[in-house]
């Protein structure tokens, strides 16, 4: 038995749950979420708590029993705090602007380069170096975030690209001079 998934899921007051068969849809002060359940699991709402079960002791089944669980607890902290990743832009230049529709980095590059913003997220830019990707959904917070990341991964000789915020960036050392 998984021992993520036999832990209940505490619902919040300001947060219900509509299960519809086999879809559940968590509504909260911050939107709603909605996703469509596997087969393999079985999920029971009472009045306070959300708890998932397994059918079997299949393999597929176990997994999908844990799987199940942190994706219900992501949807309902979703709904009521929200979620944020951080990145920061490292080097000379370099600097990003946002407005509701798109983010513009300035990395190095001799154009500029403009990314959508998908729908449901929004980016914040603090001292042009500082940006945070905010949603409720922590796929799409995490997928705009690696997609940012990936215009300018960092480099290992001098560290200058866009890290999320506390990433250790492993440094390499340069060529040794000649004599």
């Amino acid at each position: 038995m998984s021992r993520i998934g036999k832990a209940p899921i505490a619902i919040p007051e300001k947060v219900s749950i509509d299960m519809d068969g086999l879809n559940i849809s968590v509504n909260g002060p911050k939107g709603s979420l909605g996703m469509t359940l596997s087969d393999l699991v079985q999920v029971n709402v009472d009045g306070t708590h959300i708890r998932v079960s397994a059918l079997s002791d299949h393999r597929k089944c176990r997994a999908m029993h844990g799987l199940t669980r942190t994706l219900i607890q992501n949807m309902v902290t979703g709904v009521t705090s929200g979620f944020t990743k951080s990145l920061e832009i490292v080097g000379v230049g370099y600097r990003a602007e946002a407005n509701p529709l798109a983010l513009t980095l300035n990395v190095g590059f001799s154009n500029p380069v403009v990314m959508q913003i998908p729908e449901g997220l929004t980016v914040e830019v603090e001292k042009n170096t500082l940006l945070h990707v905010r949603g409720i959904d922590k796929q799409q917070v995490g997928e705009l975030a690696a997609r940012i990341r990936r215009v300018r991964k960092p480099e290992p000789y001098r560290g200058k690209g866009i890290r999320y915020v506390g990433e250790d960036v492993r440094r390499k050392v340069g060529k040794a001079g000649s004599k």
